[in-house]
């Protein structure tokens, strides 16, 4: 008579026990979504309407202070990278306000922030950029 409580106990901790480990094998879960290219930091991927592209390195920071008045505007060239389907990368550089030619459209770097001031240097992890690409089907 002893011996049919243990089974019953038994009966009902082995399905338990193997759901659990059913349940361990679940998909990984998706992987978050790329922000879009209206405000990207050094480093960081983003999804510019067709391209993944991420800005590396700033390669140059002329543009004029903003307190100062100057007889050229200056300009930001970026080293770049346009992560292409497979994960393979191409590097290339964006220029503000010029149009590049990236995949099957251009790329415009049309924004950089913040403003240069005389006097306070801007650190790299303060750096966003805008960027927007034209083209596709």
């Amino acid at each position: 008579m002893q011996k049919m409580p243990r089974l019953v106990a038994l009966s009902l901790v082995v399905p338990l026990a193997l759901s659990a480990c059913a349940a361990s094998r679940s998909a990984p879960p998706e992987p978050a979504p790329l922000p879009d290219a209206s405000s990207v930091a050094l480093g960081q991927r983003a999804y510019a309407d067709g391209p993944v592209i991420q800005p590396v390195r700033i390669l140059e920071d002329s543009r004029c202070p903003e307190n100062v008045m100057c007889v050229w505007a200056g300009q930001v060239r970026l080293k770049m990278r346009w992560i292409r389907p497979g994960g393979r990368s191409q590097a290339f550089e964006a220029i503000l306000g010029k149009r590049i030619p990236l995949a099957d459209g251009t790329i415009l770097l049309e924004r950089v922030t913040p403003a240069r001031h005389t006097g306070r240097p801007i650190k790299s992890e303060d750096y966003r950029f805008a960027f927007r690409f034209d083209g596709g089907l």
